[in-house]
């Protein structure tokens, strides 16, 4: 038996406890692995996806964050990209979205982000998961100012904000509308999302677009740019 080559780096497995560093390098060896994530030290890989309750609401969240950015120059949102967080997390959570010039993050020279998104969305299947669990904490201590996860076997939507180094319920008004408190305009009707209903999703979100206060973010993200 042909021993491997010295040269040979071991496939990322399930549970492999790595360094960083070393995450990135299997993970860049296998380029037909198209999730892989490094929590808390520890690597977990992606089962294949369903259509319904993973591929359907990752599709309308990725739409929604798509049609902010467009409306809201100097933003920039994200599917499925590598976030360098801190020496034991590396995970590439499903979107996110980011302030270009002047916010947390970085894009690295290698093209992943560097550093905690102001947003961050994950499309999860319960309560029980990653998502709610060890992520939930990865991305509070690393300063994520937002944090939403969709519950598709539960039928809800959780959406945190950062506040004193905790997250808490970012609430839903009145109207029955929940809004960012860090992108401005940002608007989502849960209860819509949730039935499937993406045009009152998106109408919901042009008139958040049509408010003063997104207006005014989109003249301050304009001067951080040219300064």
């Amino acid at each position: 038996m042909t021993p491997f080559p010295l040269t040979t780096l071991p496939p990322l497995e399930n549970g492999d406890r790595l360094t960083r560093r070393e995450f990135e390098r299997r993970y860049a060896a296998m380029p037909r692995v198209t999730k892989a994530e490094l929590i808390e030290g520890t690597v977990y890989m992606a089962s294949p996806l369903h259509a319904k309750a993973h591929g359907k609401p990752h599709a309308q969240v990725v739409g929604w964050l798509i049609a902010y950015e467009a409306a809201t120059p100097g933003v920039e949102a994200l599917d499925n990209a590598t976030v360098g967080l801190d020496t034991d997390n590396e995970p590439q959570p499903d979107a996110l979205l980011r302030i270009e010039t002047g916010g947390q993050s970085t894009i690295s020279e290698e093209d992943y982000v560097e550093g905690a998104p102001e947003l961050i969305v994950e499309i999860a299947a319960s309560s029980a998961s990653l998502d709610l669990n060890q992520k939930l904490q990865v991305y509070r201590r690393n300063g994520v100012r937002e944090y939403l996860v969709w519950r598709t076997y539960d039928g809800a939507i959780d959406w945190f904000r950062w506040e004193d180094g905790q997250y808490v319920p970012l609430n839903v008004d009145g109207d029955g509308i929940v809004r960012s408190l860090v992108f401005p305009g940002l608007w989502l009707d849960k209860d819509a999302l949730l039935a499937g209903d993406l045009a009152r999703v998106l109408a919901i979100l042009q008139q958040g677009i049509a408010t003063s206060e997104h207006q005014t973010f989109i003249e301050q993200l304009s001067r951080t740019k040219i300064q």
